[in-house]
Formats: C-alpha cells, structure tokens, sequence
C-alpha cells in the first residue's frame, strides 16, 4: 500500500484581487517516492504552487501537511522552507567561486568528517559528477551546474526534492540525459520529487503523475499516459501533445458528426490509408521532424496534420487518402 507524504487541501494564493494569479482552491495527495510534474503555461500557477508547498508562501485558504504535520509559512518560523524538503531553482543557487565538491559538502555538518565524505563522494557517483569534485562551479557546464545542485540538494537525506523549470537553461541534448537521471535517483533512493514545468515532454518522460494547471486551477490529475489519451479539456490535449482541435463545422466537412463542442485528436491518430472511410486530401506542406515528418493537409478549407513515419512518402502538393481513426468530444 502506497505512503501518503503530502496532503494539499483546498488551497488558495491570491496576489492581486483584480486579477487571476497564483492558485485557487488546489487539492491533492502524493505518495512517498512518486514523481509528481506540475505542467501549465507560464503564468498558470505552478511555481506559487510549488513555493507553497515547500512553505515559501502563506497560503490564503487551506493547508499543506508533510506527514500529516501541517506545513508553516515563511510569517511562523525562522528560516522559511520545511526541514525535509530541497528546492532546485533554475538559477541552481550555487557558491560559483568554489569546487564542486565543496559545494555539496558544505550541506553537511563536521560532526563526522568521515561519513560527510563518504556522503559527498556518493552523491557525486549518483549523479556521475564525481570526476569534476576538484573543478569551480565557474568551468561547469549548464547541465553538470544542474547535476550539482540536485546532489547538494540530496546530500542530507532530503524526503521530498523540489524541482522548479529544472531543465530551463539545460540544452536538449542533456535534457534527456538528466530526465533519465532524476528518475533513477527517486528510485534508487526514495526520494519524492515535485517537479515544474511548461514543457510537457518532462512530464510524460518523468512523471508516475501529472498535475495540469491553468490560471490558477487544477484542471486534470493522473497517469502521463491516461491523461494524454483521454483530456478533459482542449487546454490538456494541446499543451500535451500539440492536438488538432475542429469546431462542428469543419468537423463536418471532414465527415465528423457531432452535435455540440469540439472534435480533437493528435496528428498520430490520423491515418494515412485507403479504406471505406478515408477522404481525400492535399499535402500542403511537409515538416521535417527527424525520424518522421508531419504533413499539414488540407480538404474542403479545413486543414490538419498528420504523422508520416515513411519520409518522402507523400511530398508537397500531392493527394493522400486520410482517416481520423480517433478523436474525442471536448
């Protein structure tokens, strides 16, 4: 049975009462050891969410328990923040004038100079840093600056790791490198990690949950996969997966009847076939996407895209058969 670690009730952060911001009666449990990704555009309230739950801010209504403790606000103790948890910011708050494993010794107390190095040295082997512990945060790159502040962060036994746009000033060719990561750390060591995020690719690649924030509210919870194939709203299906959203007009002209709302799907869900049921479109552009290319087609006025995984199959101008095989009411 699954370890209830934080419980977030009904909780609200206004900053401007004229104005939607921060967050509106949130509510929500995580358990020990899940990665849980907060994904929203910017300015939907993931970062006050976050700073909320670490006890960065006071929260307006409800309450925030770790343990079933509840968690005080910056106005009730000392030093703001929870004890058993770490926050990695995106400028990554290291001391850049000293060697890295200073950096992430300096956690920890001399009580036992021996353990605090033991300590040290296998955090850095965790997080395959150990061969730069002798060089200045100065000669890191963005993605071992960021291996660095995530050991520093871990180094005390921390319960829940907070990670706030943790890949934002990291290039892609590391992002994957560092999602694969984090997540073998949470494994090998318990760790709860709270992530945030406006891009959803760390979401489906990280995540055991998915929190989908938009101006201020919890629009949808779940498994990365359950909500990307089944969205409630179009916000969802967009941010996760760029989906082709038709109203009922030109939903008609494709030969999509519904009545009311909006017909979505993603461009893999369009298939590229000659069956009973596939129309006739022209390719009005060809996107180059790596191993694949998306087509944008076009019929009756109403464009979609679609997924091509046979590169040059169908070029520019020419004339495809298509089928929505899937799409949802929303």
């Amino acid at each position: 049975m699954k370890e209830q670690i934080i419980s977030v009730k009904n909780i609200s952060k206004q900053y401007q009462q004229e104005q939607a911001s921060g967050v509106q009666n949130i509510s929500f449990d995580i358990n020990k050891g899940e990665i849980i990704a907060i994904i929203g555009e910017s300015g939907s309230g993931k970062s006050t969410l976050l700073k909320c739950i670490y006890g960065l801010l006071s929260v307006d209504e409800g309450e925030v328990t770790f343990n079933g403790e509840r968690i005080l606000g910056p106005n009730e103790q000392l030093i703001p923040g929870h004890k058993e948890m770490k926050m990695v910011t995106q400028d990554f708050s290291l001391n850049i004038y000293a060697k890295v494993y200073d950096n992430i010794a300096s956690m920890m107390a001399n009580t036992d100079v021996h353990y605090k190095h033991e300590k040290t040295m296998e955090m850095m082997l965790h997080l395959h840093i150990d061969h730069l512990k002798d060089k200045k945060i100065t000669q890191l790159s963005g993605g071992e600056q960021q291996r660095v502040a995530i050991a520093k962060a871990l180094v005390t036994n921390t319960s829940v790791l907070l990670l706030d746009e943790p890949f934002s000033q990291v290039d892609a060719l590391l992002k994957n490198q560092l999602r694969a990561d984090i997540k073998r750390i949470a494994a090998e060591t318990g760790v709860t990690v709270i992530m945030v995020s406006h891009d959803p690719a760390d979401g489906l690649f990280l995540a055991d949950e998915l929190l989908i924030l938009k101006d201020g509210h919890l629009m949808q919870r779940g498994k990365p996969a359950e909500i990307y194939n089944h969205p409630n709203h179009i916000y969802t299906a967009r941010m996760l997966g760029n989906a082709v959203v038709l109203n009922t007009d030109d939903a008609k002209k494709l030969g999509l009847e519904i009545k009311e709302g909006n017909a979505v799907f993603y461009p893999e869900w369009v298939e590229l076939s000659n069956s009973w049921n596939s129309r006739r479109f022209e390719v009005k552009d060809v996107y180059y996407k790596g191993f694949y290319e998306e087509l944008l087609l076009e019929r009756n006025g109403v464009t979609i895209r679609a997924i091509q995984l046979n590169r040059g199959e169908h070029k520019k101008n020419d004339h495809v058969q298509a089928n929505i095989g899937r799409f949802l009411k929303l």
